[in-house]
């Protein structure tokens, strides 16, 4: 059974603003409560938050280089040029090339967009990639969600007479490329309030620009794309505060009212067919359907998706997507169950803080999404590597308040290329310096990793009594929608409740449970709820304790036209 720490967070510090915000909002205490654990502390602040506006969104011209990068464009434009976009093969980069290919397809003819093949060539922008722009006379690239450390590669594209604006949201060296332009909040002296942007985002923002310096409308030439970057937020699991919070609902909307006719097909295609379309159907249902493309086979086919023109040829297009997809999962599925064998027969990992596992056969495509599952049963970060030739690949994954890039950045001496964020890394290094990686990145984590992030934590946002759960209080909670990063959907928490009677172990193999509970203090109020995988640890509390306590979301629950609030169950405990 996991073992979870319960961490209820604390306010206490902040009560004249809580109950300011109660007072003046005319809101429960609890969700005061949680406006303060975001860091809303003002009244004026509290309402942009519940009202989210396109027109707050920040001035694209602060961020670092922008003029010089929508000059260029334009120059391009009216003279003719060639301008190639090149974005990497993951969501983030897809929906970056789909919307700026978009965009640009508008202002001229002369623009095409190139996707490296994750196999040939790898993350970033590639010598191939370079190869093809020389070779087809390209002037201008625009890269999307890589290239702030391409070095050599924009060093040679730019000795070639080509010049490169790079768009990315990646962390930067000390050093930038010798790019003609860079756009990137994170890079120093670039003044953007929003650091947080993905690198569809700040494809976006770049648009923001080109359309206020061409004078052009910007429902019809940028807010067009929302839904397309929506996708790329939620994907790319970046904070959804400042403008992505703004984005994301915006996004949300359009996705649901007037899609793309590729994002169309899509939530057709995965059975999204709801009334609202929520951040989670996005991570859990779109996003692994464009990634299988570059997975299994190749991203363009995600990206010839994303701008298709005709419904019958996005639902083609997805037919093909779903079966990579499919295929990913079985793969998937396979090379975790041979990785946490290799954990199970290694009786040195117990030990250790780290888990790093290669296997040559194992498939690219998958080891970033093989090492979020291996997490799931030991709790370390964890890099998973592959590849047959000299140099081998890896991605890691880490665990809650640790960041493993800065980890990695300690170990750089033993690999080619890394790159990444907090949460999420790539690499690739050379087979002989396995071990010595290994030892390197086990040492720099044990060194600085606090026992706290050793354990699986749930950060519990306010304790409720079971007469809060109501549809009413469902109603506001839903404006604190859309939930992702730094505005993780509110978990809250129950204390002393008991069975109502009705409590069973439910699914096909009896591991979930269906609770029934009410609290000894409101016999006469009794509430259900779902908690996936809780059978086992239900069984040992309920003959511990007759009363015990609840962590858990909130969700509606519509069955047979009756609508009820529900919950769903994170975690359970016997009350002390």
């Amino acid at each position: 059974m996991k073992q979870y720490v319960w961490n209820v967070r604390n306010s206490n510090n902040r009560k004249e603003q809580l109950l300011e915000l109660a007072e003046n909002l005319k809101i429960h205490s609890v969700f005061a409560q949680i406006l303060v654990q975001r860091n809303i502390l003002t009244s004026e602040n509290a309402i942009a938050f519940f009202n989210p506006r396109i027109k707050n969104t920040h001035n694209p011209f602060l961020m670092k280089h922008m003029h010089e990068a929508t000059s260029r464009i334009i120059h391009a434009i009216t003279t003719h040029e060639k301008i190639l976009v090149y974005g990497d093969y993951d969501v983030d980069g897809t929906t970056a090339i789909a919307c700026m290919y978009s965009f640009l397809k508008t202002r001229t003819p002369n623009v095409d967009f190139y996707v490296p093949d994750r196999y040939a060539e790898g993350y970033g922008v590639s010598m191939k990639g370079i190869d093809f722009a020389i070779e087809n006379q390209y002037n201008v690239i625009i890269t999307l969600d890589c290239g702030i450390k391409a070095h050599a590669t924009i060093q040679k594209a730019q000795k070639a007479g080509i010049d490169v604006i790079v768009c990315d949201h990646h962390e930067p060296d000390v050093k930038i490329p010798p790019a003609y332009a860079i756009l990137n909040p994170k890079q120093n002296d670039c003044n953007y309030p929003c650091k947080h942007l993905s690198g569809c985002g700040v494809g976006f923002k770049l648009i923001h620009a080109l359309c206020l310096t061409l004078n052009l409308n910007l429902k019809e030439h940028l807010y067009t794309y929302l839904d397309i970057l929506a996708v790329s937020i939620a994907s790319d699991i970046v904070p959804i505060v400042d403008e992505n919070r703004i984005f994301m609902y915006y996004g949300l909307r359009k996705l649901q009212k007037s899609p793309h006719i590729g994002l169309k097909a899509m939530l057709n295609t995965a059975g999204i067919q709801d009334s609202e379309i929520s951040v989670r159907d996005v991570v859990f249902k779109i996003a692994p359907r464009i990634n299988a493309a570059g997975r299994i086979f190749n991203a363009r086919k995600a990206i010839e998706l994303l701008i298709s023109s005709t419904y019958d040829e996005a639902m083609k297009l997805c037919a093909y997507i779903d079966e990579y997809n499919l295929e990913r999962r079985e793969i998937d599925a396979k090379i975790t169950e041979e990785a946490l064998h290799m954990i199970a027969q290694n009786s040195e990992t117990e030990n250790s803080t780290t888990t790093v596992l290669y296997k040559p056969e194992w498939h690219k495509g998958v080891i970033g999404i093989v090492a979020s599952r291996v997490i799931e049963q030991h709790y370390k970060p964890t890099i998973i590597l592959c590849g047959n030739d000299d140099v081998i690949t890896g991605s890691a994954r880490s665990v809650q308040g640790f960041d493993i890039y800065a980890a990695l950045d300690t170990c750089k001496e033993y690999m080619q290329h890394f790159g990444g964020h907090m949460y999420a890394a790539g690499m690739s290094l050379k087979k002989t310096n396995l071990h010595l990686f290994q030892h390197a990145f086990e040492s720099a984590v044990a060194n600085t990793i606090t026992e706290a992030q050793k354990q699986p934590s749930i950060e519990i946002d306010a304790e409720l009594h079971i007469s809060d759960i109501t549809p009413q209080f469902y109603s506001v909670l839903t404006r604190f929608t859309p939930f992702g990063p730094e505005n993780m959907t509110p978990v809250f928490m129950l204390r002393g409740v008991v069975d109502a009677g009705k409590t069973c172990a439910v699914g096909a193999d009896k591991s979930h449970v269906k609770f029934h509970i009410t609290h000894p203090h409101n016999p006469d109020i009794q509430v259900q709820g779902i908690g996936f995988g809780l059978a086992e640890k239900w069984n040992v509390i309920s003959q511990q304790s007759q009363q015990f306590d609840v962590c858990f979301t909130l969700q509606e629950n519509v069955f047979r036209n009756t609508t009820t609030i529900q919950l769903e169950v994170r975690d359970i405990r016997a009350t002390e």
